[in-house]
């Protein structure tokens, strides 16, 4: 039994070290096509042993996808905040220190959260029902509370109001994967354009300790809020990381660790929130909810491949960043910059369609307003937060 699991937490690391590494292929997708194949599957596997793959590939994907963010400028929802100081980092050659800013929220907020499971298994059901009608109010004023910290009030508002628009015309088109083109415009492309604009080079990358000031302070408000993003419907990390950044004040490395610790404590919370109140807020977790009841042995079962794959995980985040970190400085920034901008147009392409291309092309476009009007690009959450604020309050 032991060995067993053992070999399906190997495939479900392997298939998160390819979701994780390659633009374009999310957990959500792999998920769904594990889901597709389960009657093959299942053949062969017990339904407990599906899930392990799916819960170990989401939780190796967390820790490494920041990988492509801070290196290629490719960022997908749950790190498109990180790309910002990331990418400031690795043109000061510190590309290895942002990923593992990341690794280390990833691997604290692991941590912490699974001390505070038996408590927050509590909370959970004495706290969703209080505020669950209250929720597009409490985003809300988060929002307003966003625009007005801005020194630039109004374009603030212009940008938020703006992506909230696309956000609302995209996510109610037709197309799979909407979040590819919508966060690849937004917060890649527009970004790589403005590097090219600029003619920045990478310099070559230090591969050393890092100092990770105010991590307890990024990690304890990663447990708090990503705890809230669980249960909270239509929250994710990013828009986590932007409500936590707005009531904790942290530094740039903490803001990189909060990120990283969002993206991984969503996840073991998520199932934490399945387990009590039966309600899936992951596309991993909906994905192992069509497949097996939670009962309290497999949720047991669950947080501790979580706690495996996490430790795991960190040893292969700085492994892959230090070759990375080798490599990025060998290449031509400007051809690299090209060459991740022609690939993302054709991931694009071939996974939503001439429809995503023209989404890509809109967010692009208003990706690049921030940067011009000197307004934070995390006002494009918005993106996001009027979406799911309009389905509470409308």
């Amino acid at each position: 039994m032991f060995l067993e699991i053992l070999i399906i937490v190997g495939i479900g690391i392997c298939l998160g070290i390819i979701t994780g590494l390659i633009p374009g292929i999310h957990v959500n997708l792999i998920s769904v096509i594990i889901l597709s194949l389960s009657v093959f599957l299942l053949k062969y596997l017990s339904p407990l042993d599906v899930c392990i793959i799916i819960i170990s590939m989401a939780i190796t994907h967390s820790f490494l996808d920041t990988i492509p963010s801070v290196f290629l400028g490719v960022p997908e929802e749950d790190t498109a905040l990180s790309i910002l100081p990331g990418h400031r980092l690795l043109l000061e050659g510190r590309g290895f220190e942002a990923v593992m800013l990341t690794v280390v929220g990833s691997l604290g907020g692991l941590l912490l959260g699974f001390m505070f499971i038996p408590l927050l298994l509590k909370l959970v059901s004495i706290i969703y029902p209080l505020i669950k009608d209250y929720i597009g109010w409490i985003l809300l004023v988060v929002s307003v509370f966003m625009i007005l910290k801005d020194e630039k009030k109004i374009w603030a508002l212009i940008v938020f109001v703006s992506s909230g628009i696309l956000g609302l015309i995209v996510l109610n088109s037709a197309v799979d994967e909407v979040l590819f083109p919508l966060f690849s415009g937004l917060f890649g492309v527009s970004m790589l354009i403005m590097s090219l604009q600029d003619n920045v080079s990478i310099p070559k990358q230090e591969v050393t300790s890092i100092r990770a000031e105010g991590k307890y302070k990024a990690i304890g408000c990663s447990v708090i809020v990503g705890w809230f993003a669980s249960f909270l419907p239509g929250l994710g990390p990013a828009q986590a990381a932007v409500i936590g950044s707005q009531f904790v004040k942290l530094t740039e490395k903490g803001f990189m660790i909060l990120v990283g610790g969002l993206s991984t404590v969503n996840m073991l919370l998520s199932l934490v929130t399945f387990y009590v109140l039966d309600k899936a807020r992951n596309g991993a977790v909906v994905t192992v909810s069509k497949i097996i009841e939670i009962s309290f042995y497999e949720f047991l079962i669950f947080i501790t491949v979580a706690l495996i794959v996490g430790g795991v995980a960190s040893i292969l985040a700085i492994k892959l960043t230090k070759v990375f970190s080798k490599l990025i400085s060998k290449v031509n920034y400007k051809k690299l910059c090209i060459s991740i901008i022609l690939l993302i147009c054709v991931l694009v392409g071939v996974i939503t369609g001439w429809i995503g291309l023209i989404i890509l092309a809109v967010s692009t476009a208003l990706g690049i307003v921030p940067a011009i009007k000197g307004v934070s690009r995390s006002h494009m959450m918005g993106c996001l937060l009027i979406p799911v604020m309009s389905y509470f309050l409308l």
